[in-house]
């Protein structure tokens, strides 16, 4: 069986630890791999490289880090079949949906390559009488990243792209149930003329994670995930005099208004709920709906979800692949068990959906809740698959108090005709990302993402202006010189002095 190693020091490492996980193909449930989980050991050795790497890296003149970026891009797009068909193999989503996050990783790789500019400082002349003033951003040092497993190349290269352009180096703990695209991704940044030791791949679980909180050499570090463990790594990085920024769970509501555009409202929800099996931090699980509009909701909603495409992420007519493992699989349906008991309306119930030919494949067909309440656990809890729940509200304040009240603030949406609605939405909504009539709010690379409340630990967002400020710390410098004797015309060839 294939053994997923690490990558330090721009080649393979075996490490020291026998520890492994197996990885396996959600669509038929077989394990296809064993991925080497790392020891504090294996972490701490990385960070040493890392160190290393960082003094000639940091010296490298921004365009020139630039130029690697670059030829990092074009790698990328050269080798984008090979690297969506690794994300369909482990993660499990469809085809389609891999190369959309591929593309929105790439975007932020894009916007990595204006790394000259956006590194340029500011200068007064004359603050004082012939005293000037300049500051500057100068990169952290060694930094690191955790990430989740439903985006196996997006969320890393929201981080590493940024932290590395800015002058860092990069140690990054992908998800050990899908490791293998972020090992690739190391590779084709080693082709494209990365120098050794700048990006660092050291697979694990939790002994790693602790051993990168733990080390007094990692500067900073990044995170996206559940909100137990980002904000159990904030508060311990803050303990360890550490720069954070952890991005934690959702609970994205979409507000259907009564004067909106149904059809438009309907299938902006089957994207935002069902796509990626409704494992995305921006998944819209919650539908608000206002007014009367709640029953003709929820009819246009269940003919789409009962004619839902499920299957393998390799077929071009699945809308929907498997989840990535079968224990999450078993805990999505037992949320769904869960409303049930609590008196939801379980309107379309995906639970028994088998497959021909992928009866061992993690796959279950979209469930619709209506008649939620706000006390049931399937509205208070980030469920992570593919559940959408309609809870009703009477009219648009009570609906924008829904938003407000819940303890996640990562997205929202609201499907309106009303310009005074959506303008007022847009600023009274305690949210880090609002759409208006955008089923998913999640800016461009040259803006930055993260939510508020418990959904993200931190102050600074993802990407964008955000992120260059999180991987470098400003610099002020005040200087005066003293008056002397300038220097009289010379009339002579100029020479070595």
């Amino acid at each position: 069986m294939k053994i997923i190693e690490h990558f330090v020091e721009g080649k393979k490492y075996s490490g020291n630890s026998k520890r492994t996980s197996f990885i396996y193909n959600p669509a038929t449930g077989e394990a296809t791999a064993k991925v080497k989980l790392g020891s504090t050991k294996d972490l701490n050795s990385a960070v040493e490289v890392a160190q290393q790497a960082f003094l000639n890296w940091s010296n490298t003149p921004p365009l020139q880090r630039a130029r690697v970026l670059f030829r990092f891009k074009e790698l990328i797009e050269k080798n984008e079949d090979e690297l969506i068909k690794i994300i369909v193999s482990e993660h499990g989503k469809v085809y389609e949906d891999a190369r959309g996050s591929l593309t929105r990783g790439l975007e932020v790789v894009e916007y990595a390559c204006g790394i000259p500019q956006m590194l340029k400082g500011e200068f007064t002349e004359n603050v004082g009488k012939n005293v000037d003033s300049w500051s500057l951003r100068q990169p952290l040092g060694v930094c690191a990243g955790v990430t989740p497993f439903n985006f196996p190349a997006m969320v890393p290269m929201w981080m590493f792209p940024m932290a590395i352009a800015c002058g860092n180096t990069f140690i990054l703990k992908p998800s050990e149930k899908d490791p293998s695209c972020s090992i690739r991704l190391a590779e084709l940044f080693k082709e494209a003329g990365l120098p050794n030791g700048v990006f660092n791949v050291v697979n694990g679980d939790k002994e790693v994670v602790d051993a990168i909180i733990n080390n007094k050499n990692i500067s900073a570090v990044s995170f996206v995930g559940s909100t137990p463990v980002a904000k159990y790594i904030y508060e311990n990085c803050a303990k360890n005099e550490k720069r954070v920024q952890a991005l934690g769970g959702a609970k994205n509501h979409c507000v259907v208004m009564p004067d909106c555009d149904l059809d438009q409202a309907v299938n902006g929800l089957m994207g935002a709920a069902y796509g990626s099996a409704g494992e995305r931090c921006m998944a819209q699980s919650v539908a608000v709906a206002v007014g009367n509009i709640g029953d003709q909701l929820v009819k246009n909603l269940k003919t789409k979800v009962e004619n839902l495409k499920v299957g393998p992420g390799m077929d071009k007519n699945s809308e929907m692949g498997p989840l990535v493992t079968k224990e999450h699989l078993e805990k999505v349906k037992n949320y769904v068990d869960i409303g049930v008991q609590e008196g939801a309306e379980l309107v379309v119930d995906g639970r028994e959906l088998k497959l021909q030919g992928y009866e061992k494949g993690y796959y279950m067909g979209g469930c619709l809740f209506d008649k939620v309440k706000k006390n049931m656990r399937i509205y208070k809890e980030e469920i992570f698959g593919p559940v959408l729940s309609v809870i009703r509200a009477k009219n648009y304040d009570e609906a924008l108090t829904l938003v407000n009240d819940h303890e996640f603030g990562n997205g929202v949406s609201i499907f309106t005709r009303d310009g005074d609605v959506g303008r007022s939405f847009s600023s009274k909504a305690k949210i880090g990302m609002v759409g208006i009539n955008i089923p998913i709010p999640v800016p461009m690379a040259f803006h930055s993402f993260g939510g508020w409340k418990r959904s993200l630990f931190g102050d600074q967002h993802m990407h964008g202006p955000e992120g260059v400020r999180f991987y470098t710390k400003l610099k002020t410098i005040t200087s005066r010189w003293p008056t002397g004797k300038r220097s009289e015309a010379e009339f002579t060839m100029p020479t070595m002095k």
